[in-house]
This record gives structure tokens, C-alpha cells and sequence, in this order.
């Protein structure tokens, strides 16, 4: 009752930066004292140097049951706590929350279709071809999205700049537009972070404007989402997690991955992307409500299953479009949660995890990469996954 209660008046709000209702864990159907063991799991990671602080939020369908700081955000040149409002440096979550979503909203508006090849926006975008028959395939959009495309996982970001400068996103198109395809698309199954730049300028090609502006006025204005941008503005920074250091100059507000920073000028379709809990809360919150929040319908419940579900066909691969559902890098999902369970992992520490059937999400976010890349938080994320989906009773 207290949970419906909460939704109703979090629902009759109209002030959209309005957060999430905050709802005690028992009223949602967990058992607060297995949740809480969470804390130890973390502080455990934190005092082995994996990380120098968290952010963890716990929800169930709109409402936030469980949220906690822990750490610093900062360790060098000076100690800054960790804050619940802290914004991070979300890496390859970008993907989903930005590329996959914006494709997806360009489905509903009749404008592309996932069985579009690519060439059917940038007409001289190669295909594939057989090296014994020469016979050609199509990379289409449906594999650029599930990362079956035969792309290379990653551009020679240091060749690329050596010969174009920084940033140089028309030399990464032509780069794309004919780098080796190392298989048949739709066969075999290799992470790309260029599959989901060429979707950008697909998204960019069909709406006249870039990723960055179609999404600030579709996503994130709509749902309220005021701390989620590409390229932070220096009056941001102190609320910032930073990262590593490059040149001896600490990264704060400047995205971590060289491509995205290098390449593209900080706004990417594989990363990019700063925002922080309370946000991912609203996204996550979102998706678990069909697309609907605040009034707001960001996709259509068709959308969301096709969004969150495995094509026919691929099921072997383990991705659906923009999500991970049982691929090799899905362990921060752990070992409890369903099998329509998906999420995704950002390199600097960041993660989101959904379940739809007990419609729970977990989002945790780290600076794992600050003040060096040294540190692995893969095993954290599972146990944390482990942890929240053990407390759920009801």
C-alpha cells in the first residue's frame, strides 16, 4: 500500500526535476537486513583499493528503497567525500542510455528501421565481403546494435590523430566507412564501441541535429534528468568524480575514453556521457514503467521489449539492442537475478542492472579509474547484484 501510495503522489507531481520517491526497503518487499549487507561488500572493496568510493541505489519499479554514499570521490591531490549527488563519468553506459535509445525513437517515428543497411544512410559505407566467393553482406543497423557487425572492437585513436589531428569525427567516418570487416554480419558476436559512433551519425544524418542535442531535448528535459550531459560546464566540475591522470592534469568533467575525447570531441555514441544516481534512477525508472514516466512516454512498451530482449536468430550472442542480456560481459548482472535480466558496464566503474520480472534495478557507480587504471571491479559488481536480489523476500 505504502508503495502504490508513494507512486500515485510521485505521479501528481508536476515539477519534472522532482527525484524519485524514497520508500523504506520492507515496504517494497525486501528484507532490510540482507540488504544491508551490501555495505559491507562494498566498504570491503573500498578498503582493498578497488575503488576509492561508491554510489549505490537500490529500486523497485518508481521508488528508491535503497541509496547510500560510500568512500571518496577523491583521493588525489586532496581527499573529497563521496556524495549520493556525485556526477560520473558513465563510459560505454552511453550506449544504451543515449545511442540505443535515441535508434529506438527514430523506430516509433518511422524514420529507420533496424533492418536498414547503413548504406542507406552513408552511401558509401562498405560492405562485407567474402575474400573466396566476393559475395557482399549488408551491415545493418539491427547488428551495429547487437555488436554483430565484423567491426573492429576499437580505432587506432593515437594513427588517427598522428594523421588528422583532435578531435576529427570526418576522419573517423571515412575511417568506418571502409576498416577491415572481420566477419559476416550477423554470425559472430564482437564488442564495438564504432558500431554505436556510426549509429550516432545515423541518428545525427536523420534528425539534422548531433546526439548530444537530440537526446538533451527528447531524454533528458523530458524525464528531469538536470545532472546528464555531454562535455559538463566548468561550473559542474566540483560535483564531478574524476578519473585518471593524463599529461599530469587530473580528468574531471572530460570523458575518460580516448575515442569519445580524442576522436569526437567528448560527444560519442560509445561514451561520453556524465550524469549520476539520481538520474539513472529516473531512466531505470522509466524503462520499468514501459516507457512512461512523469508524463512523459520516452518509448512505447513494444519498444521497450524489443529494446530489452534478444532478436530471433541471435540468441547466442547474448545482446540485444543497446543491452546486454547474457554475453561475456554480463557478470555484473550476478547469479540470482532472472533470465530477462539486463544491463550494462562503463570501463570507468559504472553499472546498471534491471530485472524485469522482479522489476528491480541496481545501479552502481564508481571512479574504479581514479587516480590510476590498475583496479578491477568486476567481482564487486556481482556481489552487489548477489546481495540485493538475496534481499528480496515478496
Amino acid at each position: 500500500m505504502l508503495v502504490l501510495i508513494a507512486i500515485i503522489v510521485f505521479f501528481s507531481i508536476p515539477v519534472y526535476s522532482q527525484p524519485l520517491p524514497v520508500i523504506a526497503p520492507e515496504d517494497a518487499g525486501f528484507d532490510p537486513h540482507r540488504l544491508q549487507r551490501v555495505d559491507k561488500v562494498i566498504r570491503s572493496s573500498i578498503h582493498n583499493n578497488e575503488t576509492p568510493g561508491a554510489v549505490l541505489i537500490v529500486m523497485r519499479d518508481t521508488a528508491i528503497v535503497y541509496q547510500k554514499a560510500y568512500g571518496v570521490k577523491q583521493l588525489v591531490p586532496e581527499t573529497r567525500e563521496m556524495k549520493l549527488s556525485t556526477i560520473f563519468d558513465l563510459a560505454s553506459l552511453t550506449k544504451p542510455i543515449v545511442t540505443a535509445t535515441a535508434i529506438f525513437m527514430l523506430v516509433e517515428r518511422g524514420e529507420l528501421r533496424l533492418l536498414d543497411p547503413v548504406q542507406h544512410y552513408i552511401p558509401d559505407f562498405q560492405p562485407w565481403v567474402d575474400t573466396e566467393t566476393y559475395n557482399e553482406g549488408d551491415i545493418r543497423i539491427k547488428h551495429l546494435l547487437t555488436h554483430t557487425s565484423g567491426l573492429p572492437s576499437y580505432p587506432p585513436v593515437d594513427k588517427l590523430v598522428d594523421e588528422y589531428g583532435s578531435p576529427a569525427p570526418d576522419a573517423v567516418a571515412d575511417y568506418l566507412k571502409k576498416v577491415d570487416r572481420s566477419f559476416k554480419p550477423g554470425t559472430s558476436f564482437r564488442y564495438s564501441c564504432p558500431n554505436f559512433v556510426i549509429l550516432q551519425q545515423i541518428v545525427e544524418k536523420v534528425t539534422g541535429k548531433t546526439l548530444a542535442e537530440f537526446c538533451r531535448e527528447n531524454i533528458f528535459e523530458p524525464l528531469g534528468m538536470e545532472n546528464t550531459m555531454y562535455n559538463p560546464p566548468k561550473e559542474m566540475l566540483d560535483r564531478i568524480a574524476p578519473t585518471t591522470y593524463l599529461n599530469d592534469e587530473l580528468l574531471i568533467g572530460v570523458v575518460h575514453d580516448p575515442f569519445a575525447r580524442r576522436l569526437m570531441g567528448g560527444i560519442s555514441g560509445n561514451a561520453g556521457l556524465f550524469s549520476n544516481g539520481d538520474d539513472l534512477a529516473i531512466f531505470s525508472a522509466m524503462l520499468l514503467n514501459n516507457g512512461l514516466l512523469r508524463g512523459n512516454r520516452i518509448l512505447n512498451p513494444l519498444s521497450i521489449s524489443t529494446l530489452t530482449t534478444l532478436p530471433l536468430g541471435y540468441e547466442s550472442f547474448g545482446r540485444s539492442p543497446g543491452w546486454d542480456i547474457h554475453s561475456s560481459f554480463a557478470s555484473n548482472q550476478g547469479d540470482l537475478f532472472g533470465e530477462a535480466t539486463f544491463g550494462h558496464t562503463g570501463y570507468t566503474g559504472t553499472s546498471l542492472v534491471i530485472d524485469p520480472d522482479t522489476r528491480v534495478a541496481v545501479i552502481l557507480l564508481t571512479n574504479r579509474v581514479h587516480p590510476d587504471d590498475s583496479t578491477s571491479i568486476v567481482r564487486l559488481r556481482s556481489l552487489v547484484a548477489n546481495v540485493v536480489a538475496g534481499a528480496i523476500v515478496e
